[in-house]
């Protein structure tokens, strides 16, 4: 679907997966080559240790590198699916306060996934997402990897 950074941000925001956990999307770059993601500790999502429950962070990191994906390829006019096929964490310091990150995709990403979908007719990455907390510590490290396919690929072309 083919959606403005801004209406996919506030989509993400009040998106009940996401708001009750208190994942915020901050924002999204032009061409939806970053977005930068923010999780307030709250009642909804502090364990009984009083940090952020794991669960909550691993939340905050699974959609993000698809969804980049998806819009940068439909914006070219690409008939794709994007998901999360998945996702390594590795839980560093306990999340006592809130976090952020702030992802992106470079050109040479893009570029790299238009010739296997054009070629192949899927494409898989592995890129990593670093989460921090207020004071910049490093609380979390996540390698995504997302898996584009191409619904209009034709390998008997």
């Amino acid at each position: 679907m083919l959606v403005s950074e801004g209406v996919l941000k506030w989509a993400m925001r009040l998106y009940p997966p996401l708001f009750f956990q208190r994942i915020v999307v901050v924002g999204f770059e032009d061409g939806f080559r970053a977005v930068e993601v923010k999780v307030k500790k709250s009642f909804f999502n502090k364990n009984p240790n009083k940090s952020i429950f794991g669960g909550t962070i691993f939340s905050a990191a699974d959609p993000f590198y698809p969804m980049l994906f998806y819009q940068v390829l439909v914006h070219k006019g690409y008939n794709v699916k994007a998901w999360s096929h998945s996702l390594a964490i590795r839980f560093r310091k306990p999340a006592k306060t809130d976090l952020h990150f702030k992802i992106n995709i470079t050109d040479e990403n893009i570029k790299d996934c238009e010739l296997a979908l054009n070629t192949v007719g899927r494409y898989r990455i592995t890129l990593p997402i670093e989460i921090y907390d207020k004071t910049g510590l490093l609380c979390v490290s996540v390698l995504s990897k997302t898996y584009i396919r191409n619904l209009n690929f034709n390998a008997e072309i």
